[in-house]
């Protein structure tokens, strides 16, 4: 056994993007996107079976962990799903796992 003294670079800010995919309603509302669609609160929340309030919740967690991107148009703030974030940190734990266990 060996003691782990650093958490490996592969791992570096991706703890905030498995705590942010835990959660059941967070991944509900990641799978309402569609590819490569933008989507307002509004919108989102209108997909969910959540109040509006626990909705802005849940998507600034995922935007905090990189698991969504916004941009604020105007009034409004549009989100989307950040697949390259998304794919890298998971890649870089899956190629970890390979090579190093």
């Amino acid at each position: 056994m060996k003691i782990i003294h650093t958490i490996p670079d592969e791992w570096q800010n991706i703890a905030h993007l498995f705590i942010a995919l835990g959660d059941a309603h967070r991944q509900r509302i990641l799978l309402a996107f569609e590819k490569g669609e933008r989507m307002n609160i509004l919108q989102i929340a209108a997909a969910s079976t959540l109040s509006r309030t626990a909705v802005t919740h849940h998507l600034k967690i995922l935007h905090q962990s990189g698991a969504l991107q916004s941009e604020k148009i105007g009034k409004e703030v549009y989100f989307w799903v950040n697949k390259s974030f998304i794919t890298h940190a998971i890649n870089g734990v899956l190629h970890y796992i390979e090579t190093e266990i």
